[in-house]
């Protein structure tokens, strides 16, 4: 079964059964389900706007895209075209969950208002004062993020 799912008209969300059963915390997501039939990633922010221009641009439902379990939000039918074509360039990094606290062991939420892009990836934070803290070594903690993600991705954020 395929990782990414886009969905356009309520005909096809009618038709197109879905699964109740989330992993525990592998995505930050906001609480519910959206039309598309999964939870809300980037807190509706259009992730391409934000990796192509660094525009926070809130994104509509009306162009919803799922990939790996979460719906993405995106402000025009062009930027869900882009994000269908590559969705791995514009997801947020450690399933969206702020960089530095997976970078300590834990999931914190990850804010959209205090978000980088490093080498082209989105990464996103707690809040401005963990973000300045990320920034004193962005690279060590990226690397820490990354080796933390691959042990607690599956981890409830309640559990670490």
């Amino acid at each position: 079964m395929s990782k990414f799912l886009v969905f356009a008209t309520a005909a096809l969300l009618a038709a197109t059964p879905f699964s109740s059963a989330f992993a525990v915390d592998e995505n930050n997501v906001v609480p519910g389900l959206t039309a598309a039939g999964a939870p809300l990633g980037f807190h509706g922010v259009d992730p391409v706007a934000f990796v192509e221009l660094g525009n926070r641009i809130d994104g509509s439902a009306q162009f919803a895209g799922v990939y790996d379990g979460v719906a993405y939000y995106f402000a025009t039918a062009d930027n869900l075209a882009t994000f269908e074509r590559n969705p791995s360039r514009y997801i947020p990094q450690n399933g969206g969950f702020c960089t530095y606290g997976v970078s300590v062991g834990k999931k914190f939420d990850g804010d959209p208002r205090y978000s980088a892009i490093i080498d082209g990836k989105l990464y996103v934070f707690l809040n401005e004062g963990i973000l300045r803290t990320f920034q004193k070594d962005p690279e060590g903690n990226i690397t820490r993020a990354e080796q933390n993600w691959k042990r607690i991705e599956h981890t409830a954020a309640s559990d670490l």
